[in-house]
């Protein structure tokens, strides 16, 4: 999945906690969970990847979308995202538009429907085109470090990548997720895995960053993986090296209804 921002062994002893402690009340939680969400700086992002949805039985279904991104006049960023393939959903069309100080604008076009619509906030906890993705979870990589509060619980190894985790609880008692843990890299900010609980508090999904690879100088992550623990299904998201570019000329047109329509920009 593209991350467009200006362009994501437990720790014990009492010193150490307490450390650990002081760090999360000087704020640096929030700073480390917005750097993370704004690590790679470019202008513009463009993709073409695969998915693979996995249902609890084994069976796969794959598809094939391309993605680009890009910062507005003001800094806030767009993402549209585009279904290649299968016939089943080829030209649906999703873009988002970032507002800094209200809900993101979102709007979609679904061939079946000869028309773009805006989707309603409320609509944000809906499967994202049958997969184990949300809409608020296509959104959550360029997702406003103020809308949660950030605690820095402990500092552990993942895989062995030593990590802050942080949990991050919304200010909206209307999002979709009552917290999130993050495991953020301390050395070069990537978050590896984020855990996500639903308004009962029970853990529900899981997002993995499963490989990672430099990209005209950036760390990209380009096997993102989120599970659906209830249910046993997961959707798995390659991008494709080839069709991978920073900084490339993507037209303004590319973020308005007429491209939804037509996939023209």
């Amino acid at each position: 999945m593209i991350m467009n921002s200006k362009i994501n062994i437990i720790i014990a002893g009492i010193l150490i906690g307490t450390a650990v402690a002081a760090f999360a009340q000087t704020g640096d939680a929030a700073s480390i969970v917005d750097k993370s969400r704004n690590r790679i700086n470019a202008d513009t992002v463009s993709t073409r990847s695969a998915m693979t949805i996995k249902a609890k039985n084994g069976s796969t279904t794959d598809r094939v979308m391309d993605q680009y991104s890009k910062d507005g006049p003001k800094g806030a960023k767009r993402t549209v995202i585009v279904f290649q393939s299968p016939a089943a959903v080829a030209g649906t069309r999703f873009l988002t538009m970032e507002n800094p100080r209200s809900a993101d604008d979102r709007r979609i076009f679904l061939p079946s429907l000869g028309k773009v619509r805006r989707m309603d906030a409320s609509e944000g906890s809906g499967s994202f085109i049958g997969t184990d993705f949300s809409y608020d979870d296509i959104a959550s990589a360029s997702r406003n470090a103020d809308l949660d509060r950030h605690t820095l619980v402990r500092e552990e190894s993942l895989n062995g990548n030593p990590c802050y985790v942080i949990e991050s609880v919304p200010k909206d008692s209307s999002y979709q997720y009552s917290k999130m843990i993050q495991w953020i890299d301390k050395g070069n900010l990537v978050n590896h895995r984020i855990e996500l609980y639903d308004k009962k508090g029970t853990h529900v999904k899981t997002l993995e960053i499963l490989d990672l690879k430099d990209i005209q100088g950036r760390l990209t992550p380009m096997v993102t993986r989120m599970s659906t623990l209830a249910a046993g299904t997961s959707t798995t998201i390659t991008v494709d090296e080839k069709y991978i570019k920073y900084d490339g000329n993507v037209p303004e047109g590319v973020f308005t209804n007429k491209y939804l329509e037509t996939g023209r920009p």
